[in-house]
């Protein structure tokens, strides 16, 4: 490699990570106990050329380099105490991935030489020695310039908002009509026939699990299996490269791009609250070997990671150098990639002060206030395992929540669990209990069945307990509480009865899903009939286990099911009220017409009516949980405007015969 110079007069702190301006690039850092940081270059035979950086200001270590243009490898190595009783845990002899690189080239190898201690030992207080350049990912230099062909954000509104989660590998890998080397990519997802499936069923928003650089787990590897899910962060700007057709950036570009014209929203989870470098005795990858003290919370002894998120490691966002990161990652994502918005993983850590979860903390009130990133979608999972962690309904506007109050009670509900139908209707309702505080709207709560988490929809109607031994841990790991239902067989069947049973159950879920107030959110495959075999947790599982599978003949009319109710939900504003006080008024009432009472409420066999009225429409969405039952309607002109289970409902002047688990819309004539 040439010899390179600095020049001094051109170097910036003003942004962080490598950034391209035509003629060079300009190198930041942050490390604010450092005594050092090395630039490390690599040529493409992998021989490595170290400069230090030659500027420091507030903690930022900088330096502008002429003629380093994209494609460029680098890393660095930063020196400074090894003093782990102290929380710093500076080793020069690890190659450190930059926190702002926005591409990485190759995998973390695993060596016992990525760990900053002298792994065999198990004692962290040692000091490793040994190079970890060789194992270790390099980043690149990028270019962000892309032609969007005047790409716009949708902005869609929320009351007009629907949620398809999915994967971007798992979705596509058995796709037929995708082309074979578009399957499990970024090119694949955004592809005709998919663009078409979701428009079929009415999404407006595709939720994709995380798709920022993550690790393979030792412990998986060693297994044979994978982190499929990718809630192991290991950069979070730089995507995972395995979802790339040809590696670049820009193919995530065109994807979200195709989306837009296609009028579909591109929404990611997000990991914030960990990274893949595990506790103390993890590997030193990146922030550890960066400034350890900064990058980590820790607890009353600093030589141990403070961890509320079960993966033995918490960023510590209260710094605001820190907290600047995982914004600048944000607006990284919106403004350089177009992506509508973000679902936050475990983002009661992010909301975590001295004093615990605090809903006007830091955080949110950087978000609220940036005119960026305020305006975008923002979804919140409301727990982490720590103390005071539950805060389902307790984040601020403009956040929305995933509302696993909705799953569960739906589910109750619907297995015949009895006393269950009142609280369905609290959820019916928006969940007022939980949201109609503080000025926020019923679309605060964001409803689902089945998220990537636990039983796929057909899952929950074919098993009455998890079967994760393909996961390796002897069916120790995920739920057990899945408040599921065989309906007869354990596993799938293919028995008629059994299917035409489960059909039945799963189409009056999926309704309940989408006449509620709220934003509805399905499991890419619930639509499908798709099924894990059973395993609740198919995090490592990238296989056909975890992969959904479009081969379901048989489970195809629930596509059916859905785009009915999509288009239901389109024609009808009252299944769109935001408003928890608005004009639209809500009436509760049991199988002869009048309005509930203590006695209804508390019979788990009648039928619950939600009459929706304003002064332009009105509908009356009859859920008969039990028994064929027959229904009085209150005076006026009634039509059959949608039924979960076809022919089973008839209408004879004000009296309807319902079928059993079955759900009905009917509206004025």
């Amino acid at each position: 490699m040439t010899t390179l110079t600095f020049d001094r007069s051109a170097a910036s702190n003003s942004a962080m990570g490598a950034q391209f301006d035509g003629d060079g690039t300009n190198f930041a850092l942050f490390s604010d106990h450092a005594e050092r940081v090395e630039l490390c270059l690599f040529d493409e035979a992998g021989t490595e050329t170290r400069l230090d950086l030659p500027h420091m200001e507030g903690g930022v270590w900088y330096g502008y380099l002429p003629g380093i243009y994209p494609g460029q490898r680098y890393g660095y190595r930063v020196h400074g105490p090894y003093a782990p009783q102290e929380g710093h845990r500076f080793n020069p002899n690890k190659l450190l991935i930059d926190p702002y690189a926005r591409q990485l080239t190759g995998a973390v190898e695993w060596n016992d030489a990525v760990f900053g201690y002298d792994v065999s030992t198990g004692d962290d207080l040692t000091f490793d020695e040994r190079d970890s350049a060789p194992y270790v990912p390099k980043c690149f230099v990028t270019d962000p310039a892309y032609d969007w062909d005047f790409d716009r954000a949708l902005f869609t509104p929320w009351r007009e908002t629907v949620i398809y989660e999915a994967h971007v590998r798992g979705l596509t890998m058995l796709r037929d009509d995708v082309p074979q080397d578009m399957r499990g990519t970024f090119a694949g997802l955004a592809s005709d026939p998919m663009i078409e499936h979701l428009h079929k069923i009415g999404v407006t928003a595709i939720e994709l699990l995380p798709v920022q650089a993550f690790l393979q787990d030792n412990h998986l590897i060693d297994k044979g299996l994978s982190n499929y899910w990718g809630y192991n962060t290991l950069n979070f700007f730089a995507p995972e490269r395995r979802y790339l057709k040809t590696g670049e950036w820009g193919e995530i570009k065109e994807a979200i791009n195709r989306f837009h014209k296609a009028g579909i929203e591109v929404i990611l989870d997000v990991v914030y609250n960990h990274t893949a470098e595990g506790s103390e005795l993890g590997p030193t990858l990146s922030f550890r070997g960066i400034d350890n003290l900064s990058y980590y919370l820790h607890g009353d002894d600093p030589r141990h990671c403070y961890d509320t998120t079960g993966t033995g490691n918490t960023v510590n966002v209260a710094h605001p150098m820190v907290l600047r990161m995982v914004l600048d990652s944000l607006r990284h994502w919106v403004e350089e990639m177009h992506v509508d918005g973000f679902r936050f993983d475990l983002a009661s850590t992010l909301g975590r002060e001295a004093t615990g979860f605090e809903r006007e903390g830091s955080f949110f009130a950087a978000i609220r206030q940036d005119p960026v990133l305020s305006r975008v979608k923002l979804i919140a999972e409301p727990w982490d395992i720590g103390d005071g962690g539950y805060q389902v309904g307790g984040f601020p506007w403009p956040f929305r929540e995933w509302n696993d109050k909705f799953r569960d009670d739906t589910r109750a509900f619907w297995r015949r669990q009895g006393g269950q139908k009142g609280k369905l209707a609290e959820r019916l309702s928006g969940s007022p209990v939980q949201f109609d505080h503080s000025n926020r709207p019923a679309t605060s709560s964001v409803n689902f069945v089945a998220a990537h988490d636990g039983f796929t929809l057909w899952d929950v109607v074919s098993f009455n307990d998890k079967h994760n031994m393909a996961n390796g841990e002897n069916n120790n790991d995920g739920h057990n509480n899945n408040l599921s239902d065989n309906m007869g067989v354990e596993g799938l069947s293919e028995d008629p009865e059994i299917i035409a049973r489960r059909m039945r159950r799963v189409r009056a879920m999926l309704s309940t899903l989408m006449l509620s107030r709220g934003v509805p959110m399905m499991l890419a495959g619930d639509e499908l009939g798709n099924s894990q075999d059973g395993n609740n947790n198919a995090y490592c599982q990238d296989n056909e286990i975890g992969w959904t599978r479009w081969d379901n003949a048989e489970r195809s009319e629930l596509i059916e099911t859905l785009a009915r109710l999509s288009d239901l939900r389109k024609v009808h504003p009252l299944l769109q009220e935001t408003n928890f006080a608005c004009e639209t008024s809500v009436t509760w009432r049991g199988p002869d017409g009048s309005q509930m009472t203590e006695a209804t409420w508390g019979d788990d066999d009648a039928p619950l009516l939600m009459d929706i009225a304003s002064d332009e429409d009105r509908l009356i969405v009859i859920i008969n949980g039990g028994d064929d039952a027959v229904v009085d309607l209150p005076d006026g002109g009634w039509t059959i405007a949608f039924v979960s289970e076809p022919e089973t409902a008839t209408l004879d002047g004000a009296s309807l015969k319902v079928g059993w688990q079955t759900v009905v819309v009917v509206k004025l004539a």
